[in-house]
């Protein structure tokens, strides 16, 4: 099975979970494609459990067709959203319903060891206190840094001290009997806003937290580029930027001027007592002045950069997640940005929001990530020893 009919069949679950296409002939619509191959994958997804069948719809002139549903008890798989300060761990189905999350802090300089130990303990811990339905058929992990999702690598992170070419999938693949996949966290992100859009749809999607990182949705497909990096905006070079050194080891990225990081240097350095993005977040809530500011100064900066995204990419919507995003003083200097340099054509119907799911939409993602896997044969093989499906709780966290 080719990677775009892998796609093809996790959008056809979300189709049916969503109830925007509950038969063949809606799917088949929906997805741009013949009938005849929407009912073969269709009958393997029937045979399997995946989905079920269920009464009758109205006919259009025939047979009165069969109803399609997601069978959410047959499994589930676990995601884990790794940020540079916290962890957020959960438990999603098939239907693509986050069942349960715990949140606890994480500092991503203790290295990939101590952390993805970290990251296994929290699942093994929380899998075996909850009752979720089926078989755990997967891990999705996001990390807040670049990845090669073909070797399972971190490639050139500049946040993550002593990550730099970490094999992370095969290291969590160790720790679990289930299929693992990784990727950067805008990345999955972005799958989770992918499988609930609109055929057809391009997105960008913004991920602006303690760092700021992008990627690109064409078709309701992630757009990777050659080397993994595509949407990686965060080191594109500013004038605000100006001569400040930045951890990829350029000068006057846009992250050195944009981010979470970027904001709690700053405003510390003007005397005002923040430890991280949270606390930036809570003082602009409390409506401090200089924290306001500072807030707005960043998304008017990252709405520069995007600017130049939306002119190229013409997409359907730009979509924001991460801490920053929850204010509203950042994505109203983002829109303001954005409708300021961009073509009047490339903002007449584009929307600017937030991602739906706000503080899950990461595990979400990741989530989304490991069932794409799952489905595909050749990852989740019999005979591979990351294919196996089996009960997570048989493993003790070590």
């Amino acid at each position: 099975m080719s990677d775009s009919e892998t796609v093809g069949a996790m959008r056809l679950l979300w189709l049916i979970a969503s109830g925007r296409a509950v038969t063949r002939l809606e799917l088949a619509t929906l997805l741009r494609q013949p009938q005849s191959s929407i009912s073969v994958r269709v009958q393997a997804l029937l045979a399997a459990g995946v989905l079920t069948e269920h009464g009758e719809g109205p006919s259009r002139g025939g047979r009165r067709p069969r109803l399609l549903a997601v069978n959410a008890g047959y499994g589930h798989v676990w995601a884990a959203d790794v940020g540079s300060r916290h962890l957020r761990v959960g438990a999603m189905d098939l239907a693509g319903n986050l069942l349960c999350a715990w949140d606890r802090p994480l500092d991503i300089a203790a290295g990939p060891d101590a952390v993805l130990a970290e990251l296994a303990a929290a699942v093994h811990r929380h899998a075996g206190d909850t009752e979720l339905p089926g078989r755990c058929l997967g891990v999705g992990v996001g990390l807040p840094g670049p990845v090669d999702v073909v070797a399972g690598t971190v490639t050139l992170p500049s946040r993550m001290p002593g990550w730099r070419g970490f094999p992370a999938r095969a290291a969590l693949r160790r720790m679990f009997e289930q299929p693992v996949e990784v990727d950067n966290d805008a990345n999955v992100l972005a799958l989770g806003q992918a499988r609930g859009g609109r055929p057809g749809e391009t997105l960008v999607v913004v991920k602006a937290g303690t760092g700021v990182g992008a990627a690109l949705v064409v078709d309701g497909r992630l757009h990777r580029g050659r080397a993994g990096v595509a949407g990686d905006i965060s080191h594109v070079r500013i004038a605000a930027g100006g001569d400040r050194p930045c951890s990829c080891g350029n000068r006057g990225c846009l992250e050195t001027v944009a981010s979470g990081a970027a904001l709690v240097a700053s405003l510390r350095a003007r005397g005002i007592e923040v430890a991280n993005t949270a606390d930036v977040m809570s003082a602009a809530e409390d409506a401090h002045p200089t924290v306001t500011t500072a807030v707005r100064t960043a998304g008017l900066l990252l709405g520069e950069v995007l600017a130049t995204v939306v002119n190229f990419a013409n997409p359907d919507a730009v979509l924001l997640g991460g801490l920053l995003a929850g204010s509203e003083v950042y994505m109203a200097a983002v829109r303001g940005a954005l409708y300021e340099r961009c073509l009047p054509l490339a903002t007449r119907e584009l929307r600017i929001e937030r991602v739906p799911a706000g503080a899950d939409a990461g595990l979400i993602g990741a989530g989304t990530w490991a069932l794409e896997r799952v489905f595909d044969p050749v990852a989740a093989a019999p005979s591979a020893a990351s294919g196996r499906v089996v009960d997570i709780t048989s493993r003790a966290a070590r």
